[in-house]
């Protein structure tokens, strides 16, 4: 996982749009948007609905032009994913298979080694529908080694996670009843601290980071735990709501819309970086960042019991009543 951390909604923009009624998008893997095909990572398509379907097709693609996922969303922009999702490594094989619902992960995930070989499988089915803390794994119900060997069958054994090029192991544990249990180690290669942490029927009781200068800070949150408005999201609103001055010129003419807006969540809770993603016109895009822009600060987002940056993206609508 890399760090901006790219967390709640993908951070797509719209590059071009192409005349097969598709839409392109270039991106780094934190999310980044970038103008030029060659600063990208990978891009990002969006193609209209199969007919009787009202889910788009989404597709993403190495600069090598190897497929790297596909699947369906409900929106254009940002995409929030539906159903079935296929991600796949360079060489072509597959990484994962995933299922969404309103953009969040649920039911199984399976995950492959790049060799082809099953390596994990996920179960999604228990999570809670809206938390500030990310369960890193959820229920784990398989885990095999590169050459097919059980390591975690039927939710008990020992995990081994790996980084996203599986090079390094970078957690593991003993497994019971599909839950963490007892003793885990690992390390957080995005902000270079290594972790030990002990569970209990798949409850964090404590945590302790030590970094590679070897200060050391103790947790009992989730490892990952999201940034967000004091209050809530709805909190957050409610203050975009005061605050919003609806601009006259827009007003006058009828203009309505909604805006995308992306912006990184620093350290200290401030919003930086503010960018529109997707445009409603030059007058409200503008309302939009300036009450963005000067929002109250957010509780940051920490790993391992440590701040960090966030990138975030979120939707303003623009009503007339």
């Amino acid at each position: 996982m890399k760090y901006l951390l790219a967390l709640l909604m993908p951070m797509m923009a719209v590059c071009a749009c192409l005349a097969q009624k598709q839409n392109v998008y270039f991106l780094k893997s934190n999310g980044k948007q970038v103008s030029i095909r060659d600063s990208a990572d990978f891009i990002h398509i969006v193609r209209e609905p199969d007919s009787a379907s009202t889910l788009y097709n989404v597709l993403d693609y190495y600069l090598s032009g190897k497929l790297k996922m596909m699947g369906k969303s409900s929106t254009i922009f940002p995409s929030m994913l539906e159903g079935i999702s296929v991600t796949y490594f360079e060489n072509g094989n597959r990484k994962n298979i995933s299922e969404y619902k309103k953009g969040n992960l649920v039911h199984k995930q399976y995950l492959y080694y790049p060799n082809g070989r099953r390596y994990t499988v996920f179960d999604y089915a228990d999570l809670p529908k809206t938390s500030t803390a990310f369960k890193f794994p959820p229920m784990i119900v398989e885990c095999k080694d590169s050459t097919g060997v059980s390591l975690v069958t039927d939710g008990v054994g020992y995990y081994r996670g790996y980084n996203e090029n599986f090079s390094r192991v970078v957690e593991e544990g003993q497994v019971k009843n599909n839950k963490r249990e007892g003793l885990w180690k690992g390390y957080e290669e995005a902000i270079n601290v290594s972790f030990t942490e002990t569970y209990s029927n798949g409850e964090l009781i404590k945590g302790l980071s030590t970094s590679d200068t070897n200060d050391t800070v103790s947790y009992t949150k989730s490892r990952m735990v999201i940034p967000q408005f004091k209050g809530g999201i709805d909190a957050f609103y409610r203050y975009l709501g005061m605050s919003i001055r609806y601009p006259n010129n827009a007003r006058i003419n009828g203009i309505q819309g909604r805006v995308v807006l992306g912006f990184i969540i620093q350290k200290d809770g401030k919003l930086t970086d503010i960018q529109v993603l997707s445009s409603a016109g030059q007058a409200l895009d503008e309302e939009a960042v300036r009450v963005t822009k000067a929002s109250p600060k957010w509780i940051a987002g920490t790993v391992c019991g440590r701040n960090v940056r966030v990138s975030h993206s979120i939707p303003i609508i623009f009503t007339l009543q």
